[in-house]
């Protein structure tokens, strides 16, 4: 036969004051909504970080280039990355490979023949092919071959559309782009010859022109037959482009890195401490909280002393008191950590709406590890107040 907890449930009603109590309900939501927040701010911050540039297989891809400083006008191949220098960007934990922008060494005209009255000069640049967003099977050159494949800027487009307004130049539709052939004009070690490019693909990663690294290759033998110069940019791999240690690195090498994409990973470890000092705060509030509500259950257990002696002599077990004492407070821990969650959720959508609209990656709604903490936080508060009531009974048996 179940035992009922109700009858000697007045025998532990002894008068006490309720103000430790609710002092304790209290701090405990508010400790609640601390580390709630918290957590929710720190999870904001890394998917406004992390997930905010464009990525490919889990990666970033970001070019960097030399800071450009009055005596570097002076010997412009300081400018330049050597060899040596890629290699020791490889060699960083944090960054996974790495991979320069090899530029033209020769003069190239563009022009589009009798189609368009446009002709000007311009430059070329190969990189690796596991730098590029976008490689289309035709993007190969081979010796011999009169057409160059190229993959055009996104960007460099755009430019385009713009000049071609106020130089009276037709405009051309953006998935028209795509197969658009012109002349290219090489000039260089006393030769010149012309070639038709024609674009394969659009880049929204590489601002550039970009044409295969095997003709890159030989037309720099061939039209400039000078000593290999450096890149003047280079592309780096890294899981994340705003690693405060891969920032740290670059701006002790004097390195550039475009600042529109990791403006939030330098105030990272900043905004990152402040969330991490409000979670600890919140965390130590709950801990007192909870600690507030045991000194009262202790003086409730310590008043009625002469009563449960009594309901021990008469075979009462202090695990089955214990666990009807720590249930009678779960509906208060239930309610109590449930409005801290609701004003989490509530903020969080202001957030989303008000302050983070233009942030597709962000969720109106908590994460769900904001509500597995929330379980989590319910579930301590029981087994503490569990064992210690369990503690305390035992003291007296």
């Amino acid at each position: 036969m179940a035992l009922s907890f109700k009858p000697i449930r007045p025998l532990l009603e002894t008068g006490t004051s309720a103000a430790s109590k609710w002092f304790s309900y209290i701090g405990l939501c508010l400790g609640v909504l601390l580390l709630l927040c918290s957590i929710q701010m720190y999870i904001n911050i890394r998917q406004m970080v992390v997930e905010g540039n464009m990525r490919k297989n889990g990666f970033d891809y970001v070019p960097i280039a030399k800071n450009i400083t009055t005596e570097a006008l002076k010997n412009p191949e300081k400018t330049l990355f050597t060899q040596p220098e890629v290699d020791e960007l490889k060699t960083q934990p944090f960054i996974q490979d790495a991979a320069p922008l090899i530029a033209n060494q020769f003069r190239i005209q563009l022009s589009a023949g009798s189609l368009l009255s446009f002709e000007t000069d311009f430059f070329i640049e190969s990189l690796k092919e596991d730098f590029i967003d976008t490689v289309p099977p035709t993007f190969k050159w081979q010796e011999g071959q009169e057409t160059i494949p190229i993959i055009f800027s996104s960007d460099f487009f755009e430019i385009y559309t713009v000049f071609s307004a106020g130089q009276k130049l037709p405009k051309i539709p953006r998935d028209a782009a795509v197969g658009f052939s012109f002349i290219v004009n090489c000039y260089g070690n006393g030769r010149q010859q012309q070639f038709i490019g024609k674009i394969v693909a659009l880049s929204d990663r590489v601002n550039s022109v970009l044409v295969p690294e095997s003709f890159l290759s030989w037309a720099n033998q061939t039209f400039d037959q000078q000593k290999p110069l450096g890149a003047s940019r280079v592309f780096i791999k890294t899981k994340d482009a705003n690693d405060p240690h891969l920032l740290s690195f670059l701006d002790s090498k004097h390195y550039v890195i475009n600042k529109e994409q990791t403006i939030l990973g330098r105030n990272k470890m900043l905004l990152q401490g402040i969330v991490t000092g409000m979670g600890i705060f919140g965390l130590i509030v709950v801990v007192l909280a909870l600690m507030l509500f045991s000194f009262y259950l202790q003086l409730i257990i310590a008043r009625s002393k002469d009563n449960l002696k009594l309901l021990l002599t008469l075979g009462y077990s202090p695990s089955w008191m214990s666990k009807k004492v720590s249930n009678r407070f779960l509906p208060v821990y239930i309610f109590v950590v449930l409005v801290a969650l609701l004003l989490t959720q509530a903020i969080q959508w202001l957030f989303y709406h008000y302050i983070m609209q233009d942030k597709p990656q962000l969720s109106p709604f908590v994460h769900w590890a904001v509500g597995a903490t929330a379980l989590a936080l319910i579930l301590l508060s029981l087994f503490t107040n569990y064992r210690m009531v369990k503690n305390q009974l035992y003291k007296l048996n």
